[in-house]
């Protein structure tokens, strides 16, 4: 771990650093345009080509789509256990989307025009599901439930399939259970290029929502206008923010669940404690020792793990914001809590207090775990049921209400020099 204090040479070189911006290096976008243009020239043709090279499996353009009789055996190979916690997390997820799903409203302005909104689903969505490292389970619902709650009637699923060309159980299980209506064994960015631009066996969709590693979110980066995107959710991160009333061990614990995830995964810790701090890093290598994926953890320790002493909590809360983590987790004493969490304002998510874990929210309560990575939460949120609604603006006016808005409108058309516009309402209050 790269452990720094305030009071050394180079802290502001290291939280300088810690100041991100979701920017794709040269060689990812070029990549990426390239899967782009082949997915788009070539179809289904380029993606069973790109699914040779990159998950070593043959597949036919007849084979990409999941068939029925896999999906049925899923449900027996899948036990009641993992059925029952699908079931409990989209409950949650329901209950979720319901508080904060968009709803039509309608008002009158001040001239007199009725005007409102509506939100409609979207008719077909796709999410991507990775599945490189893990069988990401939970992202299936993460993305799926939202637009299942939200009444979406095509829901296109995209997860890579192993070296055998089945996909993970489930998976498969969790994207039944969402609804989806057509699931496909293609990962990286050749499946979200399929989603965006559609081929002979695919039909294109109109936003496309998921997380994945760094040339899956470039792939969505770019095809903005071919496709709607939800945002940019790329590799797994976490910031743990905590005083000296923090618990080391469940400090350590969240620091290491993260860094499970491996890769480009990026882990930090704050705090205002050197006695936390060493705390920490003794119950890390007391962890790390039971834990079953050490060499995940042990390569984003060394190099991609950032521990900072800082003077102030106030401090923290800066660089938190500097960061931009995908999760936040925030354990300092209660009677600090709401003024440290109203200064943050660029997490993700925020897991306030002494049990909130990320896991939990990672799996279970409900907000999904498709949030902003990279620096890219200066910019986006995390998925949620609105965005799986299409916006449309409504006005209705009567003849009174044109004749009030006349006068305005006419002083905007000549200033602006579009004089039809001002004879489109003058000539309805002749």
């Amino acid at each position: 771990m790269n452990i720094c204090r305030e009071s050394d040479a180079r802290y502001a070189a290291v939280v300088a650093a810690m100041n991100r911006r979701a920017i794709p290096g040269e060689e990812v976008r070029q990549s990426v345009a390239g899967i782009i243009k082949e997915v788009q020239e070539h179809g289904d043709e380029a993606l069973c080509r790109y699914a040779a090279a990159f998950d070593r499996v043959e597949l036919t353009p007849a084979q990409l789509r999941v068939k029925e009789e896999e999906l049925a055996a899923a449900q027996h190979q899948v036990p009641q256990d993992v059925k029952e916690a699908i079931a409990a997390t989209l409950t949650n997820i329901e209950y979720f989307s319901q508080q904060s799903m968009r709803r039509d409203w309608s008002g009158v302005n001040a001239q007199g025009c009725e005007v409102g909104e509506r939100f409609v689903p979207y008719d077909r969505v796709g999410i991507y599901v990775p599945g490189g490292k893990a069988p990401l389970v939970s992202t299936a619902l993460m993305t799926g439930g939202f637009a299942k709650a939200v009444g979406v009637p095509e829901i296109v699923a995209m997860t890579p399939c192993g070296p055998d060309g089945r996909v993970n159980p489930a998976v498969l299980v969790a994207l039944q259970a969402v609804g989806a209506t057509e699931i496909y064994r293609i990962g990286g960015a050749q499946g979200v290029a399929a989603m965006a631009l559609g081929t002979q066996s695919i039909a294109p969709v109109q936003k496309i929502f998921g997380p994945g590693n760094r040339y899956v979110v470039e792939a969505k980066r770019q095809l903005v206008g071919a496709v709607a995107i939800d945002l940019l959710p790329g590799p797994s991160e976490v910031m743990v923010l905590a005083d000296e009333t923090a618990n080391a061990a469940y400090v350590a614990a969240d620091l290491l669940a993260q860094a499970e995830h491996g890769g480009d995964s990026a882990i930090a810790f704050v705090t205002t404690s050197e006695e936390l701090l060493k705390q920490v890093e003794e119950q890390i290598a007391l962890q790390a020792q039971s834990l079953s994926r050490a060499e995940y953890l042990q390569q984003v320790l060394r190099d991609n793990t950032n521990c900072l002493l800082v003077n102030e909590l106030t401090s923290g809360a800066d660089i938190v914001n500097d960061f931009a983590p995908e999760h936040l987790v925030l354990m300092v004493t209660a009677d600090r809590e709401e003024e440290i969490l109203s200064r943050i304002r660029t997490a993700g998510a925020i897991y306030a207090g002494t049990y909130s874990t990320v896991a939990c929210g990672d799996f279970l309560a409900g907000p999904s775990h498709t949030l902003p990575t990279g620096g890219s939460g200066k910019s986006f949120s995390g998925i949620r049921a609105d965005q799986f609604q299409r916006r449309t603006s409504i006005v209705r006016m009567s003849r009174e209400a044109a004749e009030r808005s006349l006068p305005h409108v006419q002083v905007f058309a000549r200033v602006e020099g579009l004089d039809a516009h001002g004879r489109s309402l003058e000539i309805r209050t002749l």
